[in-house]
């Protein structure tokens, strides 16, 4: 199956897309849980995955309940997943080999994530991957979060190209919402989430990796 038009830029998420870090989110979750003597289960998480932080926190706050100490959480949550980011997070499969074939085709990139500018440093800085991309569309800069369609559409005005021949490339369910209201040609690349009947008619393709994405880009550019 071929895309349904030329693309023209890549808008890319970043955790679970990537970089390997909504697992290494869910462990950190884990550990502050379980230091203020709760647990925190899995489907609960995976309703935070493509979310900024205000919106989970909402959903944790929701599952712990009244008197639950948010600011706590946060400071654990922070140093647990510092400790894993000083470890070092790994790659997606893919990623290196998808951002070498857009440089051989000088195609404009972007990245719409719900983390924050210092995460995606603290992420992809020590891959030194940061300055390949154009154009960076943080939380700092974003009104309003995933499943809004704002992140996407902001980073197709920075990059100056209709929203409509960007391709934009997601793992979880909000970022599929968001990348699809926004008019863009949306692949999902699952990771802690399956893909569902909803993901299948948003998405003009379920891709197993970036390898697969990568060979849809080569294969249109000989088109």
């Amino acid at each position: 199956m071929s895309l349904p038009r030329q693309v023209r830029a890549v808008v890319f998420d970043m955790d679970g897309l990537l970089v390997d870090t909504e697992i290494v989110v869910y462990r950190a979750m884990q550990r502050a849980a379980g230091a203020q003597g709760g647990e925190l289960p899995m489907a609960t998480f995976l309703r935070m995955v493509g979310l900024q932080h205000a919106a989970s926190d909402r959903i944790v706050a929701d599952h712990f309940g009244p008197g639950f100490d948010m600011d706590a959480w946060r400071n654990h949550v922070s140093l647990h997943f510092d400790e894993e980011l000083a470890a070092g997070i790994a790659l997606k499969t893919g990623a290196l080999e998808i951002l070498d074939h857009l440089d051989a085709l000088g195609m404009p990139r972007a990245i719409a994530t719900s983390s924050s500018l210092e995460s995606v440093r603290g992420s992809l800085g020590p891959h030194g991957l940061v300055d390949r991309f154009h154009v960076l569309i943080t939380r700092d800069v974003q009104v309003n979060g995933k499943p809004h369609p704002e992140p996407f559409l902001k980073a197709a005005a920075a990059l100056g190209v209709n929203p409509a021949d960007c391709l934009a490339l997601e793992d979880s369910h909000n970022g599929v919402r968001a990348a699809a209201a926004a008019g863009m040609m949306t692949v999902m690349v699952p990771d802690m989430l399956d893909p569902t009947e909803e993901m299948e008619t948003l998405c003009v393709r379920i891709a197993r990796d970036l390898h697969e994405v990568r060979e849809l880009l080569a294969a249109q550019a000989l088109a």
